[in-house]
């Protein structure tokens, strides 16, 4: 089954990502695997606290995955899988899709502000050639309405 591997962080145009990774999984028979990607530099800390935090973060990521999980269940009837990954966020999405070869496509949400489209789509696009899966990037500011007919 092909996999729509979509990265979950707290940025707002993660959400419209993981609609439609969902909405396509659904209406393609695929399936969407959820990447969360703790970064190193969070836990630089004594060893005892380091742990302490790093066990919050994946708390924090599991509660996370539930609302979005629940959602795709009973909407778009796709029952994601959640897979956490510690290290720099490019290379974890590169060692993820290399790893599990039934990706097929890496959904990334871009920023619709002035800054840019975000440190991951920036990084990404960069080397688009050489990649081994094609990118969907989807505009943080489309409607659900709008998502829902291009999926």
């Amino acid at each position: 089954m092909r996999k729509f591997l979509v990265v979950l962080d707290d940025s707002r145009e993660c959400l419209n990502a993981l609609r439609f990774a969902a909405m396509r999984a659904a209406n393609t028979g695929g399936g969407v695997e959820i990447l969360a990607i703790i970064p190193p530099e969070e836990f630089n800390h004594w060893i005892g606290v380091g742990e302490v935090m790093r066990q919050e973060a994946r708390e924090r990521i599991h509660a996370h995955f539930e609302v979005f999980a629940k959602w795709m269940r009973d909407k778009q009837h796709v029952d994601p899988e959640l897979v956490i990954r510690e290290g720099k966020p490019v290379q974890e999405i590169m060692n993820q899709i290399a790893e599990d070869p039934e990706v097929g496509v890496l959904v990334l949400g871009a920023a619709s502000d002035r800054k840019g489209p975000g440190p991951l789509v920036t990084q990404l696009t960069k080397s688009a050639g050489s990649l081994p899966v094609p990118v969907t990037i989807v505009p943080g500011d489309l409607s659900k309405e709008k998502l829902e007919a291009i999926t």
